[in-house]
């Protein structure tokens, strides 16, 4: 049996999870033993794809035995199982804190009744979006996982989840209804959705419908993948949310718009035609959000900013239009989901155990609490790209891209990819100075029983201190492990990024996808004019000869 035909699974399972979870209201114990496992399961089977896509290449699936372009087509490749991967293991560790925190158990912030199915309906779209081989089938995704994001934001009621809830639910909206338009009008252009389709038919229409089509697809995206000047709406939005809501949201919702992105540039309009306006926004987000995260003294929102500035890696690494670039820029993806999603579980728990998030209210906790500091320490680190972490292993591999590139351009975004970079090592070292080393007297707004309590020597904890609680050994062992995957992408960087660089040529390579969806005997078009760093007649980056046909290696 070819594994790849299970791909389903990845959005079933949890959508059967969320139905199961709802029955089980009344039994909050049933709840997480199902929600956990069931996504376990769909780790598991994620893991097996993305080793069968290795071996095999790329393959689809038809749903209800409909031929493409005609039915809903669900397609595995490298890029999509790592990334289905990834997003499945930050979701476990993250529906485990939230276990732990006691979302689910009566916490006035996250009912019981809703949180767990629409938490595993999220996880369903976020696979959906993944796999989908067609722009409506995207779409679908795209909404399946917003409208579970709505709710989980506004878990509780309180005047600013709401508040920032329709803040988001209106730019969500607006960027949904943009790329409902431009499947619209891709439709009438070419009569097809499908992707592997359009790849073909997209090529023949005339260079003014191409650039308007390709234009409303990136402006959709961009939206959803919080690239400047649309950005505008994350950082107040997403620090509103209980801590778990708000680490999900950050790891994998713009990521996910980062994906339809990828797949808009390589498959459906390859070469380099807006690759100076993406280079422009790659730059202007980086250098723009990590501005902001310097202005700012709540940790929560200092983390939203430098998720948006981070963004401009990505979209740097795409917009080169080389092998080298787009590997580099999924290997960032990968490390990115995993680092972003850990502070801000590690701020979680620093609310927890200090009361505040805010840097002007805390201090002292390296002592309160040695292990919160280096759960902190460790991530923030990797963010800044501090070597030997995998922040510093996806940089480099974009700066040396941008360098072998060459242009003017190129060498703007290498100068800002390394301010960014020193500018974040800043802002989370003003985090660590201020919230952990500081003194609780040195405080700006230091809590007065605090300051007045005496110390136990063995504990490190203030007697008296009513804001301050110990942390549940769950919600501390689940930021942990994902600290340790973060680790592990270092570790293991090597692999992975051999991963990153065959999906990369694969997808700009182009052929494996269409053929595996199509068939054999389905022709690739070439690429019009080959662009800076891309070779004539062959794919960007890729040296001549070293293309794949068909669905294998």
């Amino acid at each position: 049996m070819n594994i790849a035909s299970l791909a389903p699974l990845a959005v079933v399972l949890p959508v059967l999870g969320a139905a199961l979870t709802f029955l089980l209201i009344r039994y909050s114990r049933a709840q997480r033993a199902v929600s956990i496992g069931l996504l376990s399961l769909t780790l598991l089977l994620e893991c097996w794809l993305l080793a069968s896509v290795w071996e095999g290449g790329t393959a689809a699936v038809n749903i209800g035995g409909w031929l493409p372009p005609w039915g809903i087509v669900l397609v595995v490749d490298q890029f999509s199982s790592l990334m289905l991967v990834v997003s499945s293991a930050v979701s476990l560790a993250v529906l485990i804190y939230a276990a732990g925190q006691g979302m689910a158990d009566g916490d006035r912030d996250a009912p019981v009744s809703i949180f767990y199915p629409t938490y595993l309906i999220l996880v369903a779209g976020v696979s959906n979006a993944f796999l989908s081989g067609d722009l409506f089938n995207l779409y679908v995704g795209f909404e399946i996982l917003l409208t579970a994001s709505y709710v989980l934001m506004t878990l509780g009621g309180t005047g600013p989840r709401i508040r920032a809830g329709v803040t988001y639910v209106v730019v969500s909206v607006v960027s949904s209804v943009l790329f409902l338009i431009a499947i619209a009008m891709v439709y009438g252009a070419t009569g097809t959705i499908n992707m592997a389709d359009l790849a073909i038919k997209l090529a023949g229409l005339d260079q003014g419908t191409q650039t308007l089509l390709h234009v409303m697809l990136l402006v959709a995206f961009g939206i959803k993948a919080a690239v400047f000047p649309l950005s505008f709406w994350l950082p107040d939005s997403y620090p509103t949310a209980p801590a778990p809501v708000t680490a999900v949201f950050a790891g994998l919702l713009t990521k996910v718009g980062v994906y339809a992105m990828v797949r808009t540039e390589t498959l459906l309009f390859p070469g380099d035609t807006l690759n100076t306006p993406l280079m422009i926004a790659a730059l202007l987000t980086m250098v723009v959000g990590i501005l902001g995260a310097l202005a700012q003294s709540d940790i929560k929102r200092l983390l939203s900013f430098t998720l948006v500035s981070h963004i401009g890696y990505m979209v740097f690494g795409l917009a080169m239009s080389t092998a080298a670039g787009l590997g580099a820029a999924v290997f960032y993806v990968a490390h990115h989901i995993t680092i972003q999603t850990s502070l801000f579980l590690v701020t979680g728990l620093i609310e927890r155990r200090g009361g505040s998030s805010s840097v002007d209210r805390v201090a002292g906790l390296a002592k309160l609490s040695p292990l919160l500091a280096v759960l902190f320490f460790v991530p923030a680190m990797n963010l800044a790209g501090i070597p030997p972490f995998s922040g510093f292993l996806g940089k480099l591999g974009l700066l040396q891209a941008g360098v072998q590139l060459g242009t003017p351009l190129a060498y703007a975004l290498v100068i800002g990819g390394v301010l960014t970079s020193l500018l974040t090592l800043l802002a989370v070292a003003r985090v660590w100075n201020r919230a952990f080393w500081r003194k609780p007297a040195d405080a700006e707004h230091p809590d007065p029983v605090l300051l007045a309590a005496p110390e136990d020597s063995a504990t490190g904890d203030r007697a008296g201190r009513t804001n301050v609680t110990l942390l549940p050994r769950t919600m501390v062992g689940s930021t942990l492990g994902l600290v340790l995957l973060g680790v592990g992408l270092t570790v293991f960087a090597g692999p992975l990024f051999k991963v990153a660089d065959q999906s990369a040529r694969e997808m700009l390579d182009r052929s494996s996808y269409i053929q595996a969806v199509l068939g054999e005997e389905a022709r690739v078009p070439a690429i019009a004019q080959p662009g800076p760093g891309q070779d004539p007649g062959g794919v960007p980056g890729v040296p001549p000869g070293s293309q794949q046909r068909g669905g294998g290696k």
